[in-house]
């Protein structure tokens, strides 16, 4: 058995096209829709995915008010900026790029943002919303998982879904999002306490691996046709690269894809769709806001 491979990209990128072809309709309308993407400091990989919001922005037609803070900027500048962005009507969406420096309180920048313009879906009241199955963002990476597997029209009802990490930006919600009855997957978590770990993701028809650390999921651990969703990026190094580095995902890939019967590459697969669902929700927020004046 070869899997098939499942190209993010590809299905990012009519995300996008659809995406765009809404904020145009609602330009007629006069509402631009906008987002702010806040990033404090320097750090290469928040730059990077910064940068790639910043192009998506630009291809979806929707207005990019990024902020580019010092690492040096007090949390108290941080709030108040967050403050009079929630208060401005012409901005839909507000995006903190974590992680922030140390002496910033994460929790507290989350809860400043208002709810109606978090479309990265952190704030409680969007997790709450999707845990009792009520409107509002659904966090981007998880909601990007879900899509991709209902465009290849993955059998998931009944099927016995496997989550490797616990993380709230991606464990625990895809789990929710998994068992929630429009998928209608029987879930099982599994992390770092996790005794006999292959013993349950051999049982899997649908693991999705977002632990954070290259080779955790092994050919080995999976049964034949299984769904492997693989969420990892990790930087390993790589001389025959210009960067001096390559990206790998948590899973075994090469083997993995013998035994498969779909999967994620890694980069081009679930990193994609984080972005294309952000822009998603931005317009969401843009719908929501002029359908509300």
């Amino acid at each position: 058995m070869s899997a098939k491979i499942i190209d993010g990209k590809q299905v990012a990128a009519d995300v996008r096209a659809e995406v765009a072809a809404k904020v145009a309709a609602l330009k007629k309308k006069g509402v631009h829709a906008c987002l702010a993407v806040i990033l404090v400091g320097d750090n290469p990989a928040s730059v990077s995915y910064v940068t790639g919001k910043q192009k998506a922005l630009a291809e979806v037609g929707m207005i990019d008010r990024s902020v580019h803070l010092p690492e040096s900027t007090r949390e108290e500048e941080l709030l108040s900026l967050i403050k009079e962005l929630n208060a401005d009507p012409s901005v839909h969406g507000i995006l903190v790029q974590l992680p922030l420096p140390k002496h910033i309180n994460e929790d507290k920048v989350i809860m400043a943002i208002a709810p109606e313009k978090d479309v990265d879906g952190f704030h409680p009241v969007s997790v709450g919303n999707m845990m009792i199955g009520r409107p509002g963002f659904l966090p981007c990476t998880p909601h990007g998982i879900i899509v991709l597997l209902q465009h290849e029209e993955i059998e998931t009802s009944g099927k016995h879904a496997v989550v490797i990490g616990r993380s709230n930006i991606v464990g625990k919600p895809v789990s929710i999002l998994l068992a929630r009855k429009d998928v209608n997957c029987t879930v099982t978590m599994c992390h770092t306490g996790t005794k006999n770990m292959a013993e349950i993701t051999r049982q899997a028809d649908i693991i999705v691996v977002a632990s954070g650390r290259p080779h955790t999921l092994t050919a080995d651990m999976v049964k034949e046709g299984a769904v492997v969703i693989d969420v990892g990026v990790n930087r390993i190094p790589d001389s025959s690269k210009k960067s001096g580095f390559r990206l790998i995902g948590d899973s075994d890939f090469d083997d993995l894809k013998e035994k498969t019967s779909f999967i994620t590459p890694v980069p081009g697969g679930v990193g994609p769709m984080t972005i294309a669902m952000l822009m998603q929700n931005t317009l969401e927020a843009a719908e929501c806001a002029a359908s509300s004046e």
